[in-house]
């Protein structure tokens, strides 16, 4: 899996500001068969995003099966302070990807 997230190339303490995240994921909802052998793909679907910002929630979202494959997200956020954010996908079976992304508001 690979992921990105875009944060503004500036952000203003206590303004509202947007996060964008995609990640590549097929999200098989575990339906589809294989044409070669007529066996069913496993299911394999993220179904939590999880943003934190120096270990505080800042948003959380359950995903289910029928998400499209790679997955984009945005929503807003507001910070006061510098620190981390940390954007967290879990898929099924407790696989993890994480992504940690320093920030300096003006």
């Amino acid at each position: 899996m690979t992921a990105r997230v875009r944060l503004p190339d500036t952000i203003t303490a206590g303004e509202s500001f947007p996060i964008r995240t995609l990640i590549s994921h097929p999200m098989e909802t575990g339906f589809r068969r294989d044409s070669r052998t007529g066996e069913r793909i496993p299911r394999r679907i993220i179904h939590r995003f999880e943003c934190s910002f120096d270990g505080e929630t800042v948003f959380t979202c359950d995903l289910g099966p029928s998400m499209a494959a790679n997955p984009y997200l945005e929503f807003e956020a507001r910070i006061e302070h510098g620190g981390t954010f940390r954007f967290v996908w879990v898929e099924d079976g407790g696989g993890e990807f994480m992504v940690e992304r320093p920030v300096a508001p003006s």
